[in-house]
């Protein structure tokens, strides 16, 4: 038994380094998310920040605005890609230093590319693990994700049933095929990216008048639901029609 341990103990570290050698990137992503609530800069993630340091934030943009771009579109990167949940608040940062149009592209670029680093993190590097810490809502997509792939990531996407991060590891345990995440991700965040871009672009005038933003119930507005509830149709025909109207196997 004694010559024995030494090879038990010899697979034991194998094992060890085998699962370090899979799980780093989670590793990375969990400990820089602590690190940033352990130093507290989730409050610089807030309208009242926002509203504290616009004069900063503004004179800092028109020192160089491509450099500021820049640094936003990282940090949006980053903040999505460790799964941090205040991508709201930052899109409106982006709008109100940026406008509508350059804001809504750096954020639907930003948070795509965020989103697919995760996603690769998850299909790549920790299936296994993840697979069961996040079992619960992986099996109520998984059925969806059979149906039509591209048509329900667009559909995961327009309606926020379940956490942006939560679609981002469920897809690459599934096994969505890249093309179909990618695309499902840059267009289906597209009408919220938006409305927030347009908020926080008209956001210094409510500022000046002394008004609050409420940020809850944006997306249930009339003008606003009406055209997502279109999108969300349309995103479900494919699926809808493959379910009820495909062929069946031949007995």
């Amino acid at each position: 038994m004694t010559k024995l341990q030494p090879a038990a103990d010899e697979s034991g570290a194998t094992k060890k380094k085998s699962l370090l050698s899979r799980l780093w990137p989670v590793l990375i992503i969990g400990a820089a998310l602590a690190l940033f609530f352990a130093m507290g800069w989730q409050q610089y993630f807030s309208i009242d920040a926002l509203r504290e340091n616009r004069e900063q934030l503004l004179a800092w943009r028109d020192q160089n605005f491509w450099q500021a771009l820049l640094v936003f579109s990282a940090v949006y990167v980053a903040a999505v890609a460790i799964s941090f949940p205040g991508s709201s608040i930052l899109t409106i940062f982006g709008g109100f230093l940026f406008g509508l149009w350059a804001g809504t592209g750096a954020v639907i670029i930003s948070a795509t590319l965020g989103a697919m680093i995760i996603y690769f993190v998850a299909k790549n590097f920790a299936a296994g693990f993840l697979q069961n810490k996040a079992s619960g809502f992986i099996k109520k997509m998984e059925q969806g994700f059979r149906d039509d792939e591209l048509s329900y990531m667009f559909l995961l996407r327009l309606v926020p049933a379940f956490p942006f991060w939560a679609v981002n590891i469920a897809a690459g345990l599934l096994g969505v095929k890249p093309r179909n995440y990618f695309i499902g991700t840059l267009f289906g965040i597209m009408p919220a990216s938006f409305v927030y871009v347009s908020i926080g672009d008209g956001i210094g005038a409510a500022f000046d008048a002394g008004e609050n933003v409420p940020l809850s119930g944006i997306l249930t507005q009339p003008a606003i639901l009406l055209p997502m509830v279109g999108l969300v149709f349309l995103a479900l025909l494919p699926i809808i029609i493959k379910r009820f109207f495909g062929k069946k196997p031949s007995a």
